[in-house]
């Protein structure tokens, strides 16, 4: 029966070209502007991401800190549950690393001894969520021989904020424009239905079942949002590459950065191809209801 219903479906697509057509090309275009949306929405993300990933608790010792009280400021950050990973360096290490990284701080530290240097031992701190962060350093700034904490207060809550609200906009729009498809299908293949209610009025009458009737348009849509998210899935593809590589990967500088294309546009496009098939088959089944009472 299955089969039977796949190869009618098949069938009254091709019989009904026009109106088919007229479906395909409607789910083809909302799908391009969904394929648009959740490409940047993904995108987004993954700056936002990215950049909480990089957000880092610096934590400056006192100058005269021996080893055990390093190892005891260690241990108290390692216990504060919202610190993920860290790292230490000697101001040794730091003064060593800058005179590297620049001709200005070689000539400048030079004339410092480990003594009477003005730069101090530091933990680089990683914490597990960025909107936790001001209260992770303050519970570092309280603890014995921790001289300064910096993380870039009042920046970054308001950056965490700005993410958050970006992230929740780009959902938005993906799910409004989903609707939005799912609506204009649903009207689109109502004039393909209407244009055959002769037909489901007869079937009905001679005694077929609701789902026998629903079936074959149900497998119809799916055949039309199949069709129709090809081309929203050769442009995902084949544009997101062209524009990665026009961009060389980052947008403006390399702070931001764009999803590696592989394998995100296989993701992308499957995707599309589910949100078109769904949609295709919501689209059906609501315009084929109307005409299943007599």
């Amino acid at each position: 029966m299955l089969g039977r219903n796949i190869r009618d479906a098949i069938k009254s697509v091709i019989r009904n070209f026009t109106l088919s057509l007229a479906s395909i090309s409607c789910i083809t275009i909302t799908l391009i502007i969904v394929a648009v949306a959740i490409i940047a929405s993904f995108n987004v993300q993954n700056f936002t991401k990215e950049i909480e990933r990089d957000m880092t608790i610096v934590v400056f010792l006192n100058n005269e800190v021996n080893q055990e009280d390093i190892d005891e400021v260690e241990e108290k950050i390692k216990k504060i549950s919202n610190v993920e990973k860290y790292t230490f360096q000697t101001k040794q290490e730091i003064k060593k690393q800058m005179q590297e990284e620049s001709d200005v701080f070689n000539t400048v530290l030079e004339n410092f001894s480990d003594e009477d240097s003005p730069l101090k031992d530091t933990f680089q701190v990683k914490v597990k969520k960025v909107e936790s962060i001001g209260k992770t350093a303050k519970k570092i700034q309280s603890i014995k021989n921790v001289a300064v904490v910096r993380y870039g207060e009042g920046m970054v809550e308001k950056m965490v904020t700005a993410f958050s609200s970006v992230e929740k906009v780009a959902i938005g729009i993906v799910a409004a424009l989903i609707i939005v498809t799912v609506f204009l299908i649903v009207n689109t293949i109502k004039l393909t239905i209407s244009a055959r209610k002769r037909e489901i009025s007869i079937m009905r009458l001679v005694g077929a079942s609701n789902i026998t009737i629903k079936l074959p348009f149900i497998i119809e849509g799916m055949i039309l949002g199949l069709f129709g998210s090809i081309v929203p899935v050769i442009i995902t593809t084949y544009g997101y590459l062209a524009f990665y590589k026009h961009f060389d990967g980052h947008l403006y500088s390399n702070l931001i950065q764009l999803i590696q294309p592989e394998p995100f546009i296989y993701q992308a496009s499957l995707i599309i191809i589910g949100i078109g098939i769904v949609v295709g088959m919501i689209g059906s089944a609501s315009a084929v209801k109307k005409y299943l009472k007599i």
